[in-house]
């Protein structure tokens, strides 16, 4: 049988020695590479993984963090281990993030006029600027009640998929991107999320890559949107927290996106000064 690292049954069926080994098996390390990364033995960790020595607490948060397990699962195996949750999960309107969210709301609106988001591990859009907004001009309300999430917007064939010039491509960076989140996290809600979106119908011929109007050297791959008959080029990028403690933080990302081309800056600083 092969370990869900993630799974409800899991979480509460099994021990935190078959949790860990699930992981390491997920990251391709050898108890030999994680005894030397974790400062332990490789017979140590043999022992863990069978049940036949109890993890100190922590040890547990040591061995999780050199398999890179996400926050919310480090919790999971500290309850495995019979240990308390190390890590809160504080709503976003909790007074506690109150610099979270200013931090990230004047970040991004430092960033305009380009655009720029924030979204959790659903990809449901926490905050957008003016330059995201910009572009879902013409989207239909339906695709606009809240939660926002960032891959319907996109691939929706009633969003911006019709827009996007590159569609194939993009969209196919897109779903290769939930692939790797769905490995990392085995998120049985971004796994329907997934499902849903890759089934949405691609739009024809009016969303073909009619190729720039003048050959750009771009350094990655970029997102060509038509907006108002002008087609504008994004390259985007994303960072998350560093050391986050807290499973709301740890889960957020923020995507900016940057511009590809000179025509793309001169719209976007007269469209938004």
């Amino acid at each position: 049988m092969t370990l869900d690292p993630s799974g409800a049954a899991t979480r509460s069926d099994l021990g935190v020695g078959p949790l860990l080994r699930a992981w390491r098996e997920q990251r391709r390390v050898s108890q030999l590479e994680l005894a030397l990364r974790a400062d332990s033995s490789a017979r140590h960790i043999s022992f863990v993984e069978t049940g036949r020595s109890r993890p100190s607490e922590e040890m547990v948060l040591r061995l999780a963090e050199h398999l890179e397990v996400p926050v919310r699962e480090r919790n999971a195996l500290l309850l495995a281990a019979g240990y308390a949750p190390r890590f809160p999960e504080t709503p976003m309107d909790d007074p506690a993030l109150d610099a979270v969210r200013e931090g990230i709301e004047r970040l991004i609106q430092g960033y305009e006029p380009y655009p720029a988001l924030v979204f959790d591990a659903s990809y449901h859009v926490v905050a957008a600027n003016r330059g995201i907004m910009m572009l879902l001009d013409g989207i239909p309300e339906s695709l606009l009640r809240p939660p926002l999430n960032t891959m319907r917007l996109t691939l929706h064939p009633q969003g911006l998929a019709p827009r996007i010039r590159n569609l194939r491509e993009w969209r196919g960076h897109l779903l290769e991107q939930m692939r790797r989140q769905i490995a990392l996290r085995r998120s049985e809600q971004l796994r329907e999320l997934y499902e849903e979106v890759a089934a949405y119908p691609v739009p024809g011929p009016e969303g073909a890559d009619d190729g720039p109007a003048e050959p750009v050297p771009y350094f990655a791959l970029p997102m060509r949107i038509e907006h108002e008959g002008r087609t504008l080029s994004f390259v985007s990028s994303t960072s998350t927290f560093n050391t986050p403690m807290d499973v709301t933080v740890a889960e957020l990302a923020i995507e900016t996106f940057l511009p590809a081309d000179p025509a793309t800056v001169k719209y976007l600083h007269t469209l938004l000064p």
